[in-house]
Formats: C-alpha cells, structure tokens, sequence
C-alpha cells in the first residue's frame, strides 16, 4: 500500500472563519493579554492574566506576543502610508481650527544607548473660554497620537497615516506649536506648509530665564524681577518690546565688564560676546528675533489659538515614558515601534477600532511568513538532492525482416466410424459397480 505526503503546518478552516491565531490563547485571551501588554511590564502582564482568567503564560509569550501584535500595526500603518502615496485619495474634512505638535521624548536601549522617540499630536482647538482672572483659556480636545523611532524625514513620511486621517490638510487653521527644533519646522512645512507657526511659550521664557541668571546671577532678586516684567510684556504686549529690554541688558553687562560706552557699541558688542554673560545674552536675543513671528502671543490669543506645547510634552511622558521608560527597563531597538505603535492606539482610545485590523494583518503576517518557509524548505531540498543524468536513448539498428509464419499443423482425420467411442476393456469405467446388479 503507498504512503502519501505528510500534510505541512496549514489553518483549519474553522480556525480562520473564528478568526484564531497560532498558540493556545483564545482570541478573547489573546487579545487582554496584548491589552495588558500595552499597558504594563510583561511580567505583571502575565501575572494579572493569570488573576482575571485562571490562565497562565509566561513573561517571554506575554512579551513575544504583544510585540507581534505591535509589529502587526506597524506594518498595517506603514502599508496606509503607500496606499495614500499611491492614489492620492481627498482628505476629510478637517475642523475649524486643529492643533499640531511634534516633539521627540529619550528612551534606553539595550546596551546603555538612548534613542528618540519623535511624536505627533494633533487636536480640536476649542472656543476659548474666560477664566476667573479675565484671561482667555483655550483647550484642546480629541487628541490622538502618532510616534515612531526613526529619522525626522522617514517620521514626517509615515505621520500621513495620522496627519489625513485627521484631516490636517483640509483644516481651516492649523496651529503649529513647538519647541523651535530645526526638524519640527520641517515637518510643519511637509504637512501643512500655511500653518500658524507658535514657538511654545515655555520655551520662549526658558531663554529670558538664562538671560536674566547670566546678567544678575541665579536665584537674585534683581534676575526674578527682571524675568517677571519680560514674561508680562512677552505675553500682553508686543515682543518688540522684550527684545528691546534684551538689547539694553546687553548693554549694561558690556558696560559693567569695563568696555567702552555707547560710542564705540561694535567694540561692546565683541567685548560681550567674549565674556560668558555676554554669550548668552546674545543667544536668547538672537533666538528670539529669529523667531519674531512665531512669539506674538497676545495676537494669537486674541484669536483663540493655544500658545504652549503642553499637548505633546504630555503626549511624551503618557503615550512613551510611561511604559518605555520604567526603571531597569532597556529595549531592543526593533521592539520599541511595536509598542509604541500599540500605545497611541491605547492613548488615542481606538482600540476597538485598530483590534480587528491588527489581527487580520497578524494572520496575513503569519500565511506569509509559513508560505515563505516552504518555498525555502522546497528550495533547500532541490539543492540537496543528487542530480541524475538522464540515460541517452540507445543506439538504433537496422530494423529486421518480419518472421514468415508457419503453415498450421495438419488435424488428423477422424476415424471412419462414426458415433461414440467404447471406452477400453482396462478402462477404470468397466470395473465401477455403477449400473451392475450386485452378485450374491
């Protein structure tokens, strides 16, 4: 009897109609244990696994899972991004006025490095409200989130995922927030180049801050003073106004290093830049005029546009570092996207939404991944097995002339008697008992 070739590792049909994956988790499992994931160190991932449902896996399956899940999504997004590339569909509408902010957070990696973490956060800006001082407040809503670890160009690439999703380009204003890094302003230029660019206010009193601590010293009243009637002019009036008092403290530090006076102001300028105090002084004041445009904060208050990042530095600290970022934590480098990926699902509250996506991706993932093996396995036996060479057909001769046939053999004639043949006198019939009457 043959055998027949084993069968290799395939779905069973129901298994794919219920939408299951490889392992022993039931999709319900499966899917809280990569929710626990995303959201906790595996270990605690795996022991509350074991606390809500009665099973238990180990910390190497709840962390090789949740990164697959991870690794899923990620793929999903980055197929989005050549999709949208490739038909250039219309984006949604997108609302009255949105907020966009992009940021980078710090995370440790395996073998002491650390890599940034670039993210996106993009909101509704609200009608601003009046607080109990008299002072517009203006909120931002519906936040969602968008971060990977890669090159600032690969990440404005792949933030169209987001970026028309949410209709960035379709906005009737969007307002640019950050930090004043080279690569933000970049990215603002990609996605929405006639956007409001607003240097985050916080920064903006980061630098009259160091300007004041060079030129009265840190922790002085005289600094704190200063400071305090920047910030009010900074914010209430026109920048002009601070640049101008910048310029003067300049000034009164060139004069008190000993250089000469307003006569000879190339000679102070140098004579500032030369001393410690000087330097930063001209920093701040060269920053901030750089960035005259994006620090009108009383205009864009006026108009009910937001003036701080605050948005994406929480979007850091909630979407990475807080599950990057523990201590003892170090991360391979092809594992941070897959959580990360999974965080600004959980943090943007689509969960329900991305869950069924990531599994049918998974599957995709896994038929590729097992076709693939095939191949390699038919392949690899191809190459191993012994090449015969084909036997060369044998050497043709001259065909030979047909046999005659032979004549039949004569029939000997019957005899001349006719009707049936007496059996002989010793025939075994003559002495059988058959037909005889038995002799007394």
């Amino acid at each position: 009897m043959r055998t027949v070739r084993p069968a290799g590792p395939v779905f069973f049909p129901l298994d794919d109609e219920l939408g299951l994956l490889p392992g022993d988790l039931t999709p319900s499992l499966l899917e809280s244990l990569v929710r626990l994931g995303t959201w906790l160190p595996f270990r605690p991932t795996a022991w509350m696994l074991a606390h809500f449902t009665r099973v238990r896996v180990g910390t190497t399956t709840a962390r090789r899972l949740t990164t697959q899940a991870g690794a899923a999504y990620e793929a999903l997004q980055t197929a989005q991004v050549e999709q949208l590339e490739r038909e250039l569909p219309a984006a949604p509408q997108g609302p009255a006025v949105q907020l966009l902010s992009v940021d980078g957070a710090m995370v440790p990696l395996v073998g002491g490095e650390w890599a940034e973490v670039k993210t996106l956060a993009l909101g509704v800006v609200e009608e601003p409200i009046v607080n109990r001082r008299g002072e517009p407040e203006v909120h931002t809503t519906d936040l969602s989130y968008f971060s990977r670890l890669t090159d600032h160009e690969t990440f404005g690439r792949l933030a169209t995922v987001e970026t028309h999703r949410r209709g960035t380009e379709t906005a009737g204003v969007v307002c640019a927030v950050v930090d004043g890094a080279e690569w933000e302003q970049g990215f603002i230029a990609l996605h929405r180049p006639d956007a409001v660019r607003i240097l985050d206010w916080g920064h903006a009193i980061e630098y009259l801050a160091a300007a004041a601590q060079a030129a009265y010293g840190a922790g002085t009243v005289r600094a704190a003073t200063w400071l305090a009637q920047q910030r009010h002019a900074l914010t209430h009036d026109d920048p002009q106004t601070v640049l101008a008092a910048l310029r003067a403290l300049r000034e009164e530090v060139a004069s008190a290093s000993g250089a000469p006076g307003a006569e000879a102001e190339a000679e102070a300028e140098a004579e500032a830049e030369a001393s410690a105090p000087g330097a930063v002084l001209t920093h701040s004041l060269e920053y901030l005029e750089k960035r005259l445009a994006q620090i009108q904060y009383a205009t864009f208050a006026a108009q009910g546009y937001p003036r701080g990042s605050g948005s994406v530095e929480s979007a850091n600290k909630r979407v990475v570092q807080a599950r990057l970022k523990g201590a003892g934590m170090r991360w391979a480098r092809a594992h941070v996207n897959p959580l990360v990926a999974l965080r600004t699902v959980a943090c943007s509250d689509r969960w329900d939404e991305a869950w069924p996506q990531i599994t049918a991706q998974w599957r995709a993932q896994v038929w590729t991944h097992r076709r693939e093996r095939a191949t390699a396995r038919r392949q690899a036996a191809a190459a191993a097995a012994p090449r015969v060479e084909p036997a060369p057909p044998p050497a043709t001769a001259a065909p030979s002339p047909a046999p005659t046939p032979r004549p039949p053999a004569p029939v000997a004639p019957l005899s001349g008697r006719r009707g049936p043949r007496r059996p002989a006198a010793d025939h075994p019939w003559r002495h059988a008992p058959i037909g005889r009457a038995r002799c007394a």
